[in-house]
């Protein structure tokens, strides 16, 4: 009979268990603000000694402060510090850290940085390369999915003939409006909403001239686009053993600009048994490209014909990660480095279950811009910050991720988001409520 696993709530939140076998003596972060911050937390609670590695703008980060190590990258500029895969390295070599975790963003989900790493036997604390390279492109793993049985959004893929006139084709056979989107992209980048052919020719030279700029890459795909769809996620973990579990879904249907902002879960208006079900595909997702590590299903939910679609895969942590935590009481980030050392997951998928309702929402540096008729990012000192509870005490179900501390200097080199709250109700799962709300 298996032992019911230990665990212990730490002052800020986490809950951490105490009878895993030993992990990493030391790992550097290559990341900075919150999630190096997150990071480190986990590590302190569990003995693992840390690395941080900093820009000239980051030198007094609070994340630098609370490394057991830290060393300098380079300049502001993130092709010269966070994005500097050799220094990166390099770093990690001379100071032995036995791995790297990439955190979101940066090189989380650089295929050549895990090559990199596998040359200097340096565990990369995520998915392989082949898996990233495989989840990728968002046209190569849509043909994955659908090869492996898993419903995707009707359109086409994009592979192959990427002219005008193929596109306007599998517009007029799917139906407008459709959705074109960048193969390589993200972060609400290089896709459009197009509700005629005139629209799709317009979006068409804009999406691929975005996508050029932003991702060196100006290949296209179309989807149907389905009104008042939402954005419904699955977390799901595999190890290197070949299993595979799904720790239930966030809704993420609040954006901004296609960028996320609230998250919640669970999904409201979700049975049980559609829960399920799209959990199992997520998990068929991951196994489909012998995933290992933490990731992130994205499906597109019609709640009119309770149908749901493959959108993409994202080979790493997420933002909103901390609100699947919450519900399931289970460290994430401990489980990465768990199953980057090998061992098998912590539990099975009957011993994961929903508990209460959990929000997060994101704390952003910014300010209206007029010209642009959009928040930008602002930098500058923080001459104030206070938050429900301080940034290294959960009280009363309210978490919060921060990567600044008053008095901080907030660069604009950066993504301008500087800390996460979450608010979590704890109580038994009523299957009725939640579905019925």
């Amino acid at each position: 009979m298996r032992r019911l696993p230990k665990f212990m709530t730490t002052k800020c939140g986490l809950r951490i268990q105490t009878d895993l076998p030993p992990n990493f003596n030391k790992i550097l972060i290559a990341n900075r603000g919150e999630i190096a911050c997150r990071i480190i937390r986990t590590c302190q609670a569990i003995g693992v000694r840390t690395v941080a590695v900093y820009s000239d703008a980051d030198e007094h980060s609070r994340f630098v402060h609370m490394a057991d190590e830290s060393y300098r990258l380079g300049p502001a500029s993130s092709a010269q510090s966070y994005l500097n895969q050799d220094a990166i390295v390099r770093i990690a070599r001379s100071c032995d850290a036995e791995a790297i975790h990439p955190g979101y963003g940066f090189l989380s989900e650089n295929a050549n940085f895990v090559d990199l790493c596998d040359t200097h036997d340096i565990a990369f604390i995520g998915p392989s390369a082949q898996s990233m390279r495989d989840l990728g492109l968002k046209s190569k793993a849509k043909h994955i999915m659908e090869t492996a049985g898993v419903p995707v959004t009707p359109g086409y893929h994009g592979i192959g003939d990427q002219s005008l006139a193929t596109f306007k084709q599998a517009a007029a056979d799917i139906g407008y409006p459709v959705m074109l989107k960048a193969i390589a992209g993200g972060g609400g980048k290089g896709i459009r909403a197009c509700r005629n052919e005139a629209e799709l020719e317009h979006a068409y030279t804009q999406c691929r001239n975005e996508a050029l700029a932003c991702f060196d890459n100006g290949d296209l795909l179309l989807e149907k686009f389905v009104q008042r769809a939402r954005h419904i996620e699955f977390q799901i973990f595999c190890d290197t053993h070949g299993d595979g579990v799904h720790l239930f879904e966030r809704d993420c249907s609040v954006q901004r600009g296609n960028q996320k902002i609230l998250e919640e879960s669970p999904a409201l208006g979700l049975s049980m048994e559609l829960r399920r079900a799209m959990g199992a595909a997520a998990v068929q997702a991951a196994l489909a490209v012998q995933y290992s590590g933490a990731g992130t299903v994205e499906f597109l939910f019609d709640a009119a014909s309770m149908q749901y679609w493959f959108m993409e895969m994202n080979t790493r942590l997420q933002v909103e990660h901390p609100v699947t935590e919450a519900m399931v009481g289970r460290d994430l980030v401990q489980w990465q480095l768990h199953v980057a050392k090998g061992h098998a997951l912590p539990c099975a998928q009957h011993e994961l279950a929903l508990n209460g309702h959990a929000l997060e929402a994101r704390i952003y540096a910014e300010e209206y811009n007029a010209a642009l008729q959009r928040f930008t990012a602002n930098g500058g000192q923080l001459h104030h910050v206070r938050f429900p509870s301080s940034a290294c005490d959960a009280e009363d179900g309210v978490r919060v991720e921060c990567g600044v501390v008053e008095g901080d200097q907030v660069t604009t080199h950066y993504d301008a988001m500087i800390a996460k709250v979450i608010t979590h109700v704890p109580h038994t799962y009523d299957e009725d409520a939640v579905e019925n709300d």
